[in-house]
């Protein structure tokens, strides 16, 4: 017995109208939780929250305070048993500045670590005869996530998810829309796009994929090039301005979006 059990509605038009439900759900809460931390967290609580938190350990054990992040947000995670919970409730802390994006990345860190806890203790739960093949994934999981650390946190410079999320955070403040395509490209083309040519075979993965990384790497290097040192670069390539607007600029795309956005809500 369930909601939809009299409606003539087949499976996929259920499936739709819950996951708009859902969607709407989950929208209403982070947005009242974003309200309610706001008023909440107001003048001399949000200034010694902030001094808590976003505090170095006296020296000289400062290093350590990212160290220190991690084990906190690892055990927070282990407590609500869910870095998706955890992750979403200082998500509005950052935006209310109370959370700095620099303390928040080894939380982060500290969480997908804590989240490997479940798998493990579901892992020893497993009947004897598939304890040793249950406990090896839940260790995949774990040493997964201990080498993501290991390559994106210990050394200053390798901490690029920290610029990325700023200057994403930049750009959607900007163009607000840019933070569904954005999810659009990276959740759901890209991905089908990966799978669908890896069907094709190795050859023509790696026939799509190797030019494709070769032209990433190709802009990156060009564009630090430009932001720190352009004399090395050739005249015509310190800027993309040769380029047109729409391969160096979200400008045009924004008024395109910005004018359906008009015309919809002027029919509506």
């Amino acid at each position: 017995e369930h909601l939809f059990t009299d409606t003539p509605l087949p499976d996929l038009a259920v499936g739709l109208v819950l996951l708009a439900g859902s969607l709407v759900v989950l929208c209403t809460c982070l947005i009242l939780l974003v309200k309610l931390l706001n008023s909440l967290l107001k003048g001399q609580v949000a200034k010694a929250i902030q001094k808590v938190i976003n505090t170095d350990l006296p020296h000289p054990f400062s290093w350590l305070t990212g160290y220190f992040a991690m084990v906190v947000g690892a055990g927070m995670t282990f407590v609500v048993q869910s870095s998706s919970v955890f992750t979403s409730a200082i998500t509005p802390l950052i935006g209310l500045g109370v959370i700095s994006i620099e303390r928040a990345y080894p939380l982060t860190l500290g969480s997908n670590i804590g989240t490997t806890t479940t798998a493990i203790l579901a892992a020893l739960a497993s009947p004897g005869d598939k304890l040793a093949s249950s406990f090896q994934i839940a260790l995949c999981h774990f040493f997964f996530n201990i080498s993501g650390i290991l390559l994106w946190y210990p050394l200053p410079f390798t901490r690029l998810p920290i610029r990325m999320a700023k200057a994403l955070g930049e750009r959607t403040a900007k163009y607000r829309w840019f933070a569904v395509l954005y999810l659009i490209i990276c959740f759901l083309l890209l991905p089908s796009l990966i799978f669908g040519i890896s069907m094709a075979g190795w050859r023509a993965l790696v026939g799509v994929g190797a030019p494709f990384l070769g032209l990433l790497f190709f802009v990156g290097l060009v564009n630090a090039l430009q932001a720190h040192s352009p004399g090395r670069l050739p005249k015509w390539l310190q800027t993309w301005d040769f380029l047109p607007a729409w391969m160096h600029s979200l400008q045009p795309l924004d008024r395109v979006i910005t004018q359906a956005t008009l015309c919809c809500t002027d029919r509506c």
